[in-house]
């Protein structure tokens, strides 16, 4: 597909969302033995589950993303890796004791190999147009053949044949915002 790193990811975290989904859980989610359905009450758990600790996880994301986009910007390397990372995450406004940074540079393996170099915010922002995606099909009416395929004509047969968000948009109707991943994180009322 070839597509830009920060819309590579969307396809795939989109997919997700049908697994817990009522209409496609209930289906798969049965007792091993019996086959019985997962029941109702354990199924809400379930999903309610979904936006735990998010808040916490949302910004230890963000400050991995600053940290990533602040090692691409420095001219020189930095003396001390230390101080450099806290004043990396001053700066962007992410240096809180309660929400340690998910990696230091030293192990943060998506810094500088693996195609991801200042690029590592991707997945949070595939995750909102994911989001967004999602939000939109169950608008359309959810697991229904045409949404389906009309997901599948503009999004995901299209590769790189035209701009990822000029295709998102003629499938959307509109630009994605982070409104759907804000509500399905808990972070916001929906």
């Amino acid at each position: 597909t070839n597509v830009p790193r920060d819309y590579v990811e969307f396809p795939s975290q989109a997919t997700e969302d049908w697994a817990l989904d009522t209409a496609v859980l209930t289906n798969y989610a049965r007792h091993y033995q019996t086959g019985e359905v997962l029941p109702e009450a354990l199924l809400k758990k379930l999903q309610a589950a979904r936006s735990f600790n998010q808040g916490f996880a949302s910004l230890e994301y963000i400050a991995a993303a600053e940290l990533d986009m602040a090692w691409h910007e420095l001219t020189e390397a930095p003396q001390d890796v230390l101080a450099f990372e806290q004043a990396a995450l001053q700066k962007a406004g992410v240096d809180l004791a309660l929400v340690p940074p998910r990696y230091r540079s030293s192990y943060f393996m998506h810094v500088f190999p693996g195609g991801y170099s200042a690029g590592y915010y991707a997945y949070l922002w595939a995750e909102a147009i994911a989001a967004d995606a999602f939000r939109h099909q169950m608008q359309l009416g959810g697991l229904k053949r045409e949404v389906g395929d009309a997901y599948r004509a503009a999004i995901l047969s299209r590769g790189y044949t035209l701009p990822p968000m000029e295709a998102y948009r003629a499938w959307r109707g509109t630009d994605p915002t982070p409104d759907a991943l804000l509500i399905r994180r808990g972070l916001k009322e929906g």
